[in-house]
């Protein structure tokens, strides 16, 4: 007699993505405990606006992404705006807060293509990025994919990193990394579609 296994072997996407979430959550719990400030405080701050300014750096080059990949696709403005909009979002919510002012850091403002060298100057690492740039696919639906690899590149190392964050920073890190798994799904979706 052979034997017979379930009709569906793999798990659904739903159940992935609600797995995730329940990992998430439990890593976000741990890091919500305790009060007060822990003896290792300043180290905790500093761990803070080391991880800060990398997720900035991270955001920022996935903004240099999404701007090559508007100004080599023009036509894919309408899709791509929304969501380029809301990686700028996130870029100005993980920077870093200036000690000095109570407030956070300079933030990105909207792209000006008619001047990248300018943004390089703000942006500390932003001489690192331009030596691994990949060049934009010429077909849309290439360009679309490539776009949806880096968010949901990004999006699982952020996964990964908000393990190791402080509380606060490590529950932006999970919804920033959420929303960016969503961003890869929209941009592998087809507009329109039901599903």
């Amino acid at each position: 007699m052979p034997l017979t296994t379930p009709s569906r072997r793999s798990p659904s996407r739903r159940s992935l993505l609600a797995g995730a979430a329940g990992a998430t959550g439990a890593v976000l719990l741990t890091g919500c405990s305790g009060s007060g400030a822990a003896p290792g405080a300043d180290s905790g701050i500093a761990l803070d606006r080391r991880m800060r300014e990398g997720a900035v750096r991270d955001s920022r080059q996935l903004l240099e992404r999404y701007d090559a990949t508007l100004a080599a696709h023009p036509g894919l403005a309408e899709r791509l705006g929304p969501l380029r909009e809301a990686v700028a979002a996130h870029t100005r919510a993980l920077a870093p807060a200036d000690p000095a002012a109570g407030k956070p850091s300079p933030r990105p403002g909207p792209p000006s293509p008619s001047s990248p060298s300018s943004s390089g100057a703000a942006a500390p690492a932003a001489g690192a990025p331009a030596a691994r740039k990949e060049p934009v696919p010429a077909q849309p639906a290439e360009a679309l994919s490539a776009l949806a690899d880096a968010e949901r590149d990004l999006s699982e190392a952020r996964t990964i990193t908000l393990a190791g964050a402080p509380g606060e920073l490590a529950r932006m890190l999970a919804s920033v990394a959420a929303c960016g798994a969503v961003h890869a799904y929209l941009l592998t979706s087809t507009p329109g579609a039901a599903s």
